[in-house]
């Protein structure tokens, strides 16, 4: 029979054991599951694209621009034209930054550019917008703004709205338009806060009307309770507890005026007193902060106990 057999391979070339290196440099097979290998970078980037260095950048492009109108909106213009939509964060960012830097010009030009472009439209805008005008005393401006929002938004109004416009006419010794906008506030049933009350008041006192004086603190009696923030923790007070701790605070910082004007003058004076003197400064903060914490802790246990008594 025949039969078929295959011979073993010939090899010609002796086999070699290839040596693998250890060292990091250089490069590892994945399948060995070890260190892959850490190339320099070529190049090193230092561009940002988040929201706030393109508000620093919008900043910086008006900054060295003059007061012309047509200079600044031809550099917005300018500044937003590769943008696919209108960068509505970017703006608020840089009229936040132009707000902490008090420049009010600049504020009212980038936020006029927004609302001409249709964007912003909101009640923080407009707020900005006026509380801008005020600053930069162009008074004719801020009321044209105002009358057109109180006339498109009459049942709507924020609060503040009134508070700034008091405040303003407050300032400039107008008080028949003061007096205006409070019989508004009373017309559509806003409540005034107390800052509103105490300058109505004080211009009554001022026009010798007591008896309107005696009605408004009597519509509007001060509250009892507030709110304080004391060692960075929210706590309710009472008002009269408030007027107290705000005196003790008045009487120390006079008392450190006091203190600092003695040590210049009197450089050679003796170090027990100073220390004294410090220690009864600590002892009268640390007492009306005790006294706030603990009117807190008692309205903390009578409500508790209203709580119970609803329960049972």
């Amino acid at each position: 029979m025949l039969s078929l057999t295959y011979s073993l391979p010939v090899f010609t070339r002796r086999l070699e054991i290839t040596g693998i290196s250890r060292s990091r440099n250089s490069v590892v097979v994945c399948g060995l599951k070890g260190p892959r290998p850490r190339y320099p970078r070529v190049w090193k980037s230092n561009k940002k694209i988040g929201t706030i260095s393109k508000s620093l950048k919008l900043v910086e492009c008006i900054k060295g621009l003059s007061n012309v109108k047509e200079e600044v909106y031809g550099a917005l213009d300018s500044f937003i034209a590769w943008e696919l939509e209108f960068p509505l964060i970017t703006v608020k960012k840089a009229l936040k930054t132009l707000e902490n830097q008090k420049d009010y010009k600049r504020i009212i030009q980038v936020a006029k550019w927004m609302l001409s472009k249709g964007q912003g439209r909101t009640m923080g805008t407009y707020f900005t917008l006026l509380n801008a005008l005020a600053a930069d005393r162009r008074l004719e401006e801020a009321e044209e703004l105002w009358t057109k929002l109180f006339t498109q938004y009459l049942d709507s109004m924020p609060r503040i709205f009134f508070d700034k416009m008091i405040s303003i006419y407050y300032e400039k010794g107008l008080h028949d338009k003061m007096f205006e906008i409070f019989a508004d506030m009373e017309e559509l049933g806003i409540k005034p806060n107390m800052s509103i009350v105490n300058k109505v008041g004080d211009v009554f006192q001022k026009l010798g009307m007591m008896d309107k004086y005696t009605k408004l603190k009597k519509k509007y009696p001060p509250p009892r309770w507030e709110i304080r923030y004391i060692k960075g923790k929210r706590v309710r007070i009472q008002a009269n507890k408030q007027g107290n701790l705000d005196g003790d605070v008045k009487m120390l910082s006079e008392k450190e005026t006091i203190h600092g004007s003695n040590e210049v003058l009197n450089a050679d004076s003796n170090p027990d007193e100073q220390t004294v003197e410090a220690e009864e400064m600590n002892q009268i903060l640390c007492n009306s902060l005790d006294e706030a914490d603990t009117s807190s802790d008692e309205l903390r246990v009578e409500l508790k106990a209203l709580r119970d008594q609803g329960l049972h």
